[in-house]
């Protein structure tokens, strides 16, 4: 059975590191095969990860569009079918798991940019089949998500077994994270559990803060602290998962993590 833990959150608060940690977490568990999936257009979680990607099923998806619009204006393939009678489904598929960045220890599939003009919507349910179609090869999906939890939204991602929204202690950040929470009941997707996470906490909770927490509509997981050494790791363009098991942050995620039973 697959677990798939989404992440969300206002942009700046740390969402890609902690998504990090958290595969990290799960590698070193080495219960099973993990897949990352960066869903932001800002594609910058296989950094963290210290990988590369060359080709992101944006790019896929735009070469694809661009592949039947030409054949369609020669008077070719019909809708659903590119030259040589290849299906959209079938190319999506190949191309999706050749773009697939293999790591070590766990995969990684970059969503890349957003859409452009025109009609997504028969390419979005084909790259949600396919996609799920993948994650059903691995124990654990990590998925990394924009701001306003899009991918999600449009299920061009599974069912969440555990959405976690992440915050940091700006007023900004904690009142995104509250509209996260309500908008989670609107989405046409299942989520089984749903928590916030406290990044870059520095210090004790400020009580004003404490009883906002106290109020908020999900239930409250726990404190990463402020790190200076995942600071000094970006600043040195070296890959979060390098962060040292023994860190307090690393050690804050572990803990979260096995409380909500992952």
């Amino acid at each position: 059975m697959t677990t798939t833990i989404a992440l969300a959150g206002k942009g700046g608060v740390g969402k890609t590191t902690v998504a990090a940690l958290i595969i990290k977490y799960l590698v070193n568990k080495n219960d099973g095969p993990v897949l990352a999936i960066d869903a932001d257009p800002s594609t910058n979680l296989n950094l963290a990860l210290g990988m590369d990607v060359d080709w992101t099923v944006g790019d896929i998806r735009e070469d694809l569009l661009s592949q039947v619009k030409e054949s369609l204006t020669a008077g070719g393939a019909a809708m659903g079918a590119l030259p040589g009678g290849q299906t959209k489904r079938d190319y999506l598929d190949y191309q999706i798991r050749s773009s697939l960045a293999e790591g070590p220890s766990f995969d990684l599939i970059a969503m890349g940019r957003s859409e452009g003009a025109g009609c997504y919507c028969a390419v979005n349910h084909n790259l949600r089949q396919v996609i799920d179609s993948i994650s059903r090869s691995y124990r654990y999906v990590v998925i990394d998500n924009e701001a306003g939890m899009e991918h999600l939204s449009r299920r061009t991602t599974r069912d969440v077994q555990h959405l976690l929204i992440v915050t940091d202690p700006s007023q900004r950040g904690v009142l995104a994270a509250e509209r996260i929470a309500g908008f989670r009941n609107e989405l046409d997707i299942k989520i089984e559990n749903t928590g916030l996470i406290l990044n870059r906490m520095n210090g004790d909770i400020p009580q004003s803060l404490r009883q906002r927490l106290e109020k908020f509509p999900v239930a409250f997981l726990g404190v990463i602290p402020n790190s200076n050494e995942v600071s000094m790791l970006d600043i040195e363009g070296k890959p979060v998962v390098d962060l040292a098991e023994n860190s307090p942050t690393y050690a804050a995620v572990a803990r979260i993590l096995a409380e909500i039973g992952l």
